[in-house]
């Protein structure tokens, strides 16, 4: 068996950014990743600046890929009453086919061995892992980061409790051309869901939707239901009655789950949505993503270095992870629950409208500042 360091199961925004961010102080790592680059994936691709600063500091500024500014929200409930309100920090909208390319190469750059195979089993005794791949090539690893998404065949593996049970909830995603204001992040609620709207670099328009499957099921297929069901919100109807389709069919994940779950399991360091999936209603699954792999790297560099031990390692993750993501999740999970009484989000859009104030203050509950970026001296961070 090979042994490295540090093995990355993954290769989305937080296992590249954890990935790149070790690389950069010296620390060999494999990542493995089943697919292969660039390609797409269901994701509202919508960007908090938060990660900007971090970014930079990574040498992964995405300005080069021609990301497309985002300063407003635009909301609107089926009825068509619409709110509108600044982001606080701003935003862009980069598609992951680009942006997920774009690390990969960055971390290629940085001599991180990327592997195009599938993770079958991890098992840890305590002192390392071992891990067991499609393919049959095995290793050892010190530190494991799982970033394999929101729902893996590996969960069920680990017996990990939020797959024990159904979720109601698919996800459709599509880029399109049609008209959108380019600086505007639009999210429209229907009947079972809400559909997010924002143009990615090149102009194409993301629009990625979630709804509740007992919702969906009673139509032959993706266009009837969004004929029947979206097209009932006015503000919705128009978009997508003007959009022309890229894709030669959207992509759909069915079973997307919102349970909590836990940072660690069984010694892994779960990162982006393995660790925990926000609401896409609030729009910063990415941002999270890109900042739990920077928790983690400094997690597992603090540990390999000798300055934690593995109890305090995996001690300190989770006591990160929950400090800056716990309440985003719970906002979301929130605010999702109002969403599917019309009644109470008739109420929700009535108060914002009498106070405006109060969008913007939400908003934030739902974003970081941005995010620090690390000083290392003599090879420890300070």
């Amino acid at each position: 068996m090979q042994h490295t360091p540090v093995l990355i199961v993954g290769g989305g925004l937080a296992g590249l950014t954890a990935a790149i961010h070790l690389s950069r102080q010296q620390i060999p790592v494999v990542l493995v990743e089943k697919e292969a680059y660039p390609h797409h994936k269901v994701c509202g691709e919508y960007i908090s600046n938060e990660v900007l600063p971090y970014l930079r500091w990574l040498e992964a500024d995405p300005a080069p890929l021609g990301p497309i500014s985002l300063t407003h929200l635009e909301f609107s409930l089926v009825s068509g009453k619409r709110l509108y309100a600044a982001l606080p920090l701003g935003g862009f909208g980069l598609s992951r086919y680009a942006f997920d390319h774009f690390l990969y190469h960055k971390a290629l750059q940085n001599g991180v061995a990327v592997i195009r195979d599938e993770v079958t089993g991890i098992g840890f005794n305590g002192q390392h892992f071992e891990i067991a791949t499609r393919s049959g090539e095995g290793f050892t690893a010190d530190v494991t980061i799982g970033a394999f998404g929101k729902r893996s065949g590996l969960d069920k593996k680990l017996g990990r409790s939020f797959v024990q049970k159904r979720s109601p909830w698919l996800a459709v995603k599509g880029h399109y051309q049609g008209a959108h204001p380019d600086h505007v992040v639009g999210l429209h609620h229907f009947d079972g869901g809400y559909c997010g709207v924002s143009k990615v670099e090149g102009g194409r328009l993301n629009i990625c939707y979630l709804v509740q499957y007992d919702s969906f099921k009673c139509y032959r297929n993706i266009e009837e239901h969004q004929e029947q069901v979206l097209f009932r919100n006015p503000v919705l109807k128009a978009v997508l009655q003007q959009a022309t389709p890229l894709f030669d069919r959207p992509l759909t994940i069915s079973q997307v789950s919102f349970d909590p779950k836990l940072a660690v399991e069984q010694g892994i360091l779960m990162a982006g949505d393995s660790a925990g999936l926000i609401h896409p209603l609030c729009g910063n699954g990415m941002a999270m993503a890109i900042h739990a792999g920077k928790i983690a790297a400094e997690a597992s560099l603090a540990f390999l270095r000798q300055a934690l031990s593995r109890e305090a390692m995996e001690e300190s993750y989770s006591r990160q992870w929950q400090q800056w993501f716990r309440h985003r999740l719970t906002t979301g999970r929130r605010i999702a629950s109002l969403l599917q009484h019309r009644h109470l989000s008739g109420m929700l859009v009535q108060a914002f409208g009498l106070f405006p104030g109060m969008l913007p203050v939400l908003i934030r509950k739902t974003h970081g500042d941005p995010i620090q970026i690390p000083v290392y001296a003599g090879g420890y961070e300070i």
